[in-house]
């Protein structure tokens, strides 16, 4: 009996051992499952963390691009390159009215202004316009106009750009070019208000804004200004 009864508590005492090891390896798998959530929720939030930084980085290479690209307008347009639309026909047929051209900002930095350059300037009478014509005298010479014949230190200018023979503004007139000045008329010289009328006669050469260069509209009309 006593060996029985000893079997008995040994069985008892197994089985209550066994169940507790059976439960607490029971309770080791779910605290490896929760382990393993936990590891499952830290890589999503990972995920979500770099696609935020992903996104960040997106919108940031944009405004970067945004911001280069406008600094670059900026400067091509106010230093290097002049986008304008001719109002008039003082310069016609060279420049026909609603013409759209470039022009060249960097012209005269390293080099002087040359007759027959048409230029963009501001107006001497009111800077506040800004005026498209043709240079006809240098600094230091001598311009005289008489029966519609343009004559530079007393020799005749060939005039071939010119719309048609003028009958306004033919002269006698005669002027004398300042030194870092320039003395200008339009093509069109029955129409163009030129240096011929003007009080403050002559453009100043830092008043020069650039050269005309290049009409790009009407299509029909694309081609070097000259």
């Amino acid at each position: 009996m006593e060996s029985q009864k000893g079997m008995s508590d040994i069985n008892k005492n197994f089985t209550e051992e066994d169940e507790v090891d059976f439960i607490d390896l029971e309770s080791e798998e779910l605290e490896d499952d929760r382990i393993f959530k936990d590891i499952d929720e830290v890589l999503e939030e990972d995920e979500v963390e770099e696609e935020k930084i992903d996104i960040k980085k997106e919108i940031l290479s944009w405004v970067l691009t945004l911001a280069v690209t406008f600094v670059l307008i900026f400067v091509l347009k106010n230093y290097v390159i002049i986008n304008a639309m001719v109002p008039t026909g003082s310069m016609e047929n060279t420049i026909m009215p609603e013409d759209q051209m470039f022009g060249n900002r960097l012209a005269y930095v390293f080099s002087e202004p040359e007759r027959g350059d048409i230029i963009f300037f501001y107006y001497p009478d009111d800077e506040k316009q800004k005026f498209v014509k043709r240079i006809i005298g240098l600094p230091g010479e001598t311009v005289t106009i008489e029966n519609a014949k343009v004559y530079i230190n007393g020799v005749e200018l060939e005039e071939p750009y010119l719309k048609e023979t003028w009958v306004n503004g033919t002269g006698p007139y005669e002027f004398h070019v300042p030194e870092g000045c320039y003395f200008v008329m339009g093509d069109n010289r029955n129409t163009s208000q030129d240096a011929r009328y003007w009080r403050n006669t002559y453009v100043a050469k830092e008043k020069i804004i650039g050269q005309a260069g290049f009409i790009y509209y009407p299509f029909d009309r694309i081609g070097v200004v000259k």
